[in-house]
């Protein structure tokens, strides 16, 4: 099938490795269910695997383009609705089996996964489901090339520490967006720090967990300033950044 999108949907339908990771965390509910959300649908590739599996599916994308796109891509399927809405405006009315949210992008800082999914989770069944399930944040030092907050996208840099987990969220829990904590990293190397590279793994179900790839959470890039460091010296660092209010709201310092 071809499917009908926008030109940044495009290049997430390219991206094989993001589309298999969901599409096997999906087939996983083999079994004949009633309802799934699928929450940002953009244009319709998630809610294509699903309409295999459940019995009903509402799926709510708040760009225009892009609805359009999905109704044109799921036209031929009955049991699946698209909804031009932004989800924190869509009045559930009914409690679903699953809910699958892609708002995901590297620890979740530029995307809306957390707001979206501490009001729409309310509206799962008692034993329902979230697709993905979490994730998991690894933090490192790092040599930049560039100066500013990018993401990893083949540009230079140095890694000078191992990767250390700093936090881990399951979304079926309540998420302070806000996010604060001071970490202390140990270089490995002797040289010039600048920076932090933060590294998104997505659990997607209990047996399948997803690295970054190019439209899934590649490793976001941050500047420090600069410091020497030695072999096993320790970093302090204070972070902070809100979930779903963009890059700008991130904030670092040496402590």
């Amino acid at each position: 099938m071809k499917f009908k999108t926008t030109p940044y949907h495009a290049h997430l339908l390219k991206d094989t490795d993001r589309l298999s990771a969901f599409f096997n965390a999906i087939k996983d509910y083999d079994g004949e269910h009633d309802l799934a959300y699928d929450l940002g649908c953009g244009s319709g590739i998630l809610s294509y695997f699903l309409a295999s599996y459940f019995k009903q599916v509402k799926s709510i994308e708040i760009n225009h383009k892009s609805s359009l796109c999905a109704q044109e891509n799921l036209k031929d399927f009955e049991n699946v609705e698209v909804i031009n809405s932004d989800v924190l405006d869509y009045e559930f009315t009914k409690k679903a089996d699953l809910i699958v949210c892609e708002m995901l992008d590297t620890a979740l800082i530029d995307e809306e996964e957390v707001p979206v999914l501490n009001y729409a989770k309310d509206f799962l069944k008692e034993n329902g489901k979230i697709i993905p399930q979490g994730i998991i944040n690894t933090i490192e030092l790092v040599n930049l090339e560039r100066h500013y907050v990018h993401w990893d996208e083949g540009v230079n840099y140095e890694s000078f520490s191992k990767p250390f987990v700093y936090s881990e969220y399951n979304f079926l829990d309540d998420i302070n967006p806000v996010f604060e904590d001071e970490l202390t990293l140990k270089a490995d190397k002797v040289g010039i720090v600048n920076g932090l590279k933060i590294t998104t793994y997505t659990i997607l179900n209990d047996n399948l967990v997803a690295g970054p790839s190019p439209m899934l959470n590649p490793p976001l890039l941050i500047p420090l300033d600069e410091k020497s460091v030695k072999v096993n010296d320790l970093i302090k660092v204070k972070l902070k950044y809100i979930m779903g209010n963009g890059i700008e709201s991130i904030q670092t310092e040496y402590i």
